[in-house]
Order: C-alpha cells, then structure tokens, then sequence
C-alpha cells in the first residue's frame, strides 16, 4: 500500500519536483485556470445603482493589510472619506458578503436573517429574547420576510413581552431538544433513521457498551434536507449528513471529518460517502465550503479537511479517490488562495500573507465584518466594552470562528481577554499544515489523471509552504510550531495543541517530530488526555478542556512518526475520561476536562452540548486502535507512560 504520507510517497513526490523548476508560481487566473475568480467581481457589491465595490472604499475593506500592529485602543472614523467608508460597510453589511453568493442573490434561502429582518433582527438579538442567539437565526418566518417586517413597523411592540409575543406569532422556533421520533422539523430537517433519543440534561448510568450507544446514536443524528422552507437559514445538501448535536442542527465542516472516522468504523460507509458528496455539493454551489449549512455561515469556511474527508473513502489507494474529487479539491484550494495574485510583501489580502521574503502562507478570515447572525448580542457587547474599531473587532471575531477554535488565547494580543481578538494578524501552524495536506493531495490526484504539469505545480507548491513554515512558524529552540503574527514578524510563543498539525500531515522531519512528542508530554499530556492549551483563562479552546478532534490528531500525528508510547497514553487517558462520564450520565460530550477526568468541559458562549458528533466519531475510531484500553472505567487505569527512548536530536 502507497500511503500519502508514506516515505515512499514523499520521495516519489520529491522526485517529480525535480523533473522542472518552476521558480515562483503565479497563483492568478492562468495557474488555477476557470476554478479563480475574477478578484473585481467577488469583491464588488452593488445596491441598485450604487456601486459599493470595494476598491472604491481602498484596499483595507478589500481584505489588504500592511505590516504593521494595530492599535487594540479607542477607535474613531474621522474625516469626511471615513464617513463614507463608514457609510459603504453599513449598506454592504445588507447585501450577501461575496460574488459567490452573489449569483445566488435572488434565492431567498441565501440571505442571512441578519439581511432578511433587518431591524427586526437587531431588536430580537439585542433585547435577548432567547437566552442562545443561535435560535432565532435558525427560525423561519412563517411568510415572507417582507410581510413579515412590514407588520412589525405596523404594530411597533413597546416592551419585551411584546417583541416575543410578535416572534413567536410569525415565526417557527426550533426545538432545544432533539429526539428520534420528532416528525421532520422546518427548521432542522427531518430525523432519517430511528434510534435512542438525544436529549439535554444530566443524563442517568448507563451500563450499555459505549460501542454500541455510539453505533446506535447516528440515526437519531442523521438528517435529510433536500428541501428547506422558504426564507430559512437552513441550506439544502441532497444526500443524508450527521449533525453534532444540541444547538448544532446542521452539518459543520471540520466537526463531519472527525465524525465520518467513527462512521467508517461502525460499517456505515455509505452515510460517509454521502457527506463527502454533500461537501462537494457546497463547493460546486458556493465556490467553498461553508463554516456550516446555513446562510449566516456562507462568509467564511472552517479547517480545510474535505480532502481528508475524501481519503477515507479510499483508504488503500488515496490518489484514486484525490483525483475523483479532483475539480473540487482545486476549487477549494483557490478559495483559500484568493487574493493572492500581485499581492505585495509584507501585506495580506482577504485569507492569504505575503511574507518579508515573498513566501505565501494563510490566515483566517470572514468576508464579513458586522456582527455574527448566531451571537449578535455578544458580539455588540464586546465591541462596546472593548472600545475597538467595531468592524475589525467583528472581522477578527469571525476569523476566529472560522479557525474552529472560537474562542481561546491563541488569538488574543494579550493572551487573556477576548476584547484583544486579533486573529486576522497570525498565520496558524493548523490551517497552514492542512493547506500543504492540501496541495499534496491535489498533486496525488493530478498524478492519478496523468497530469504531469498540475502534479509537479503543486507538488512545489507544497515543498515551498514546507520551507516558510520551517523559516517562520518553527522555533527550534523551544522545539515546537508556533502561530506566527506576521504583523510584528514575531512567532507568539505559546504552545498549543496545534503544534501537532505538522506530524498529522507528515510535514515535520522526524527530528522535529521527536521535538514536538517531548514537548506534547511536558506541556501539553494531562490525566484525561492532551490539554488545548495550558492557558486557563476561561474561554473554551483553552485549558482545562480537551477535545475530541485534537485528541485525535495527536494520536494519528505521533503513531505515523513512531511515537507509539505517547500515542497510546493519550488516547488511552482521553478514554478513560470519556467512559467514566459515560457510566455516570449516559451521555458523550462536545469537550472534556481533561484536567479533572470524568468531567464536562466548560466555557464559551453556551452550555456544553451532548451528542455529540466528533466525539462519538473519534472514540469509536480509538476503540478500534486501543481494544483493551477501551475497557479502562476511569483515565487513572491507564499504564504509567514509558517515554520513548530516543531523545530529543539537535533539530536545525
């Protein structure tokens, strides 16, 4: 078997670079041919005859930034051009973010609620009228929206009863509480398949095996929606998908990779093919995938793992399956990579950096900067009470979202408090290790078609974000990845799980990979698995809490260099500490306190949720790979971990 990430692959990759020199690839039009879109027009928004393109409002709201920090003080318009700046940001915030979209404007199920009820939306987020924001972003208007805010301005309610009273006569709430035999929902789909409920609460003992909960929980997890309502925010995928759980009634982009592992594990390949195809589905709709199936999500997408999601579905032979996904795994990889072209050092535009020496890497980013749909209220707030630049403070908010890791340290200036949000300003070890897992798989399924040319282009491509992560996001000596805020062209030296993402996607040598296992069992090895960071600072991605997929990706990253022992330990203390909340509640969680096992994790702008998709995914695939560790009640059963013997080699 020929694994991607095998020796033998890498070295036939290295090989083909060798066949031409490149130079520096363009990334325009003429490299990524029809799959890159004209910048002008996925840029431009247009209101009537007004146009807002976002030239005309110069190349910060274009997503370009120059080096340089920015103030995390007051902020203040000022001067007549801001005003207009300031008067083009509000109009375009009324209009779908992207040409992508754009094309699809008319839809009604395209527009996000925040668009749709404008003021409406405002008064409900702003007055709480539900304690989760997220649930009226996920109501449906029972008429068009239209009416709709046409009888609000009519009746003006004067209090909150008043405004909950009107919502709840013209709108369709979704239900807290999802169970196997609700008949199909407006506003979440309809539940394909029978199963035991799953239900919020405390929960009861179970002595059930766990194998067999999570093997028997994907029905009651699973969703059709072929069809949505009118006006809903609820996008259309044609085949069936697995949702988290609780609040998340939707299919979530990096959530399904880790849930599709326990899928394949428990003999439902078909399921996961079919959410492979709904991801191609969103890709060849919208030109990427979003953040989830919702209209508020279309702006910005998540950790780019589809081409992850599509290896699992041919396990002996990846290329083949790389090269049956070929246009869309190019068509995500422009995404990515847009804004690229003529892009000057030392700036950045929309998700793409161009380093001191010309090096390209990514960062996240939203292509909007307002307030988010599902946590309008708490966005506001922490605008007002940060004194911020709003807009940027909502773009770095959204940024965040989109990286997963909403919310922790990794992207606060200070290291402590959300109101310093900077995230637009770091390049992530994750996102970028998942762009050259990218580029290999583009290359392999280029190979897989004969493509020669396209094959050893991204197989350059690959070798060259190897090097710039090796120059500015490794630090040799502390021995581990860092983000980097190019900025200030400083690495921020504090260690997280992301440090892992390397040895996931084979990018490490195997002296730094050494590196990163020590490190990872110094800083990061806690008794119910890995922490996300040693940080406590009560946000959610943040210490204690432990969470399934990076769990996950530790253990697969340190078992492909060797590093069995500490593999072992952390799937086996992670376990441990996922079974014993099991036997006592009955219930598998979105995270994990990993500090004290046997725990839910806590933090973040809502409870955690039970279910839940990744987690049920991620243990199901570990019981596989750890049979008797699986059996272990408690993470205190777990074996003393015997360090491998090698130590850590001078890594340059």
């Amino acid at each position: 078997m020929l694994d991607r990430h095998s020796p033998g692959w890498r070295s036939l990759s290295r090989l083909s670079s060798s066949w031409l020199s490149l130079g520096r690839l363009s990334l325009g039009r003429l490299s990524l041919g029809r799959h890159c879109l004209d910048r002008r027009s996925q840029d431009q928004h247009s209101l009537g005859r007004l146009s807002l393109g976002r030239c005309s409002v110069g190349q910060r709201s274009q997503g370009q930034h120059s080096l340089g920090p920015r103030s995390h003080g007051r902020g203040s318009l000022g001067g007549l051009f801001k005003g207009y700046v300031a008067i083009a940001v509000f109009l375009s915030a009324l209009l779908p973010a992207t040409a992508a979209h754009s094309r699809d404007a008319a839809a009604p199920e395209r527009a996000s609620p925040q668009t749709l009820f404008q003021e409406l939306f405002v008064a409900v987020q702003t007055q709480r009228i539900f304690p989760d924001g997220k649930t009226f972003a996920d109501a449906v208007p029972n008429e068009a929206p239209d009416r709709v805010l046409a009888e609000y301005r009519r009746q003006q309610p004067r209090s909150r009863d008043a405004l909950k009273d009107f919502v709840y006569a013209h709108f369709t709430i979704p239900s807290e509480i999802t169970t196997a035999a609700a008949a199909p929902v407006a506003a979440t789909g309809s539940v394909a398949a029978p199963g035991p409920a799953v239900v919020t609460g405390p929960g009861e003992p179970s002595d059930e095996s766990i194998v067999a909960h999570i093997d028997r929980l994907w029905g009651p997890l699973t969703r059709t929606t072929t069809s949505t309502p009118p006006y809903s925010s609820l996008l259309t995928l044609p085949r069936p998908y697995v949702v988290p759980g609780g609040r998340f009634r939707e299919m979530y982009y990096w959530d399904s990779y880790f849930t599709m592992l326990g899928l394949v594990q428990s003999g439902r390949r078909e399921l996961a093919e079919n959410m492979v195809k709904d991801f191609a589905y969103l890709i060849d709709t919208f030109g990427h995938v979003p953040n989830g199936a919702r209209t508020y999500y279309l702006s910005r997408s998540q950790p780019p793992f589809f081409f992850e999601m599509v290896s699992l579905l041919s396990p002996d032979d990846p290329p083949a399956a790389f090269a049956r996904y070929l246009p869309q795994l190019r068509r995500e990889y422009a995404f990515w990579m847009r804004g690229a072209a003529g892009l000057g050092r030392g700036s950045a535009r929309l998700r793409v950096v161009a380093l001191a020496d010309g090096s390209l890497l990514n960062r996240f980013w939203d292509d909007r900067d307002t307030p988010r749909d599902e946590a309008y209220g708490e966005d506001t707030k922490l605008a007002r009470d940060s004194h911020r630049n709003a807009n940027q403070l909502y773009r770095d908010i959204r940024a965040a979202a989109e990286s997963g890791w909403d919310f922790g340290s990794r992207w606060f200036a200070d290291g402590q408090s959300r109101g310093t949000l900077d995230t637009t300003e770091i390049i992530p070890i994750d996102l970028n290790s998942l762009l050259f897992g990218l580029e290999h798989a583009i290359s392999a399924g280029c190979t897989r078609k004969g493509d020669a040319p396209c094959a050893v282009q991204f197989e350059h491509r690959a070798t060259e974000r190897r090097a710039a992560i090796d120059r500015y996001l490794w630090d040799a000596q502390a021995g581990v990845y860092y983000d980097y805020r190019w900025t200030r062209r400083e690495r921020i030296a504090r260690i997280s799980a992301a440090t892992l993402y390397p040895l996931f996607v084979a990018l490490s040598s195997a002296p730094q990979a050494a590196s990163v296992a020590q490190a990872t069992a110094r800083d990061l090895l806690k008794s119910g698995g890995i922490v996300t960071t040693p940080l406590d600072t009560g946000q959610q991605w943040d210490s204690p809490n432990g969470w399934a997929p990076l769990e996950w990706i530790a253990v697969d990253g340190l078992r492909r260099y060797r590093h069995a022992a500490l593999a072992a330990a952390i799937a086996c203390r992670w376990m441990g500490g996922v079974n014993r909340l099991y036997r006592e509640s009955g219930k598998l969680v979105e995270k994990y306190d990993v500090m004290d096992t046997g725990r839910r994790g806590g933090g973040g702008e809502y409870p955690t949720q039970d279910g839940f998709g990744w987690t049920n995914g991620v243990m199901r695939k570990l019981v596989e790979l750890y049979p008797a560790e699986s059996n272990y009640r408690t993470a205190a059963e777990c074996p003393e971990l015997v360090t491998d013997s090698a130590v850590t080699p001078e890594v340059k």
